[in-house]
């Protein structure tokens, strides 16, 4: 059975760690948003740069993953 304070430190770490993902993915969204329109039109004119295309498309897609790895740094460090 969890003390009080203990249930509250947990709570505040999950919500910390709900953040760390939900924020970056959100951030990431964004920037994807804009990378793949820029993408997609570049790739209407020139289609020898779908390789590059695809390599700025993943770029924002590693934000992500810092996010889950500091969600996941919070939760087992508490």
């Amino acid at each position: 059975m969890a003390f009080e304070g203990e249930a509250s430190e947990l709570g505040i770490a999950a919500i910390g760690a709900g953040l760390a993902v939900g924020l970056t993915g959100i951030g990431a969204g964004m920037g994807e948003k804009d990378v793949g329109a820029a993408a997609v039109g570049a790739m209407t004119e020139d289609r020898s740069i779908f390789g590059t295309a695809m390599i700025f498309m993943v770029i924002p897609e590693t934000i992500v993953i810092f996010g889950l790895v500091v969600a996941i740094i919070i939760l087992f460090v508490l």
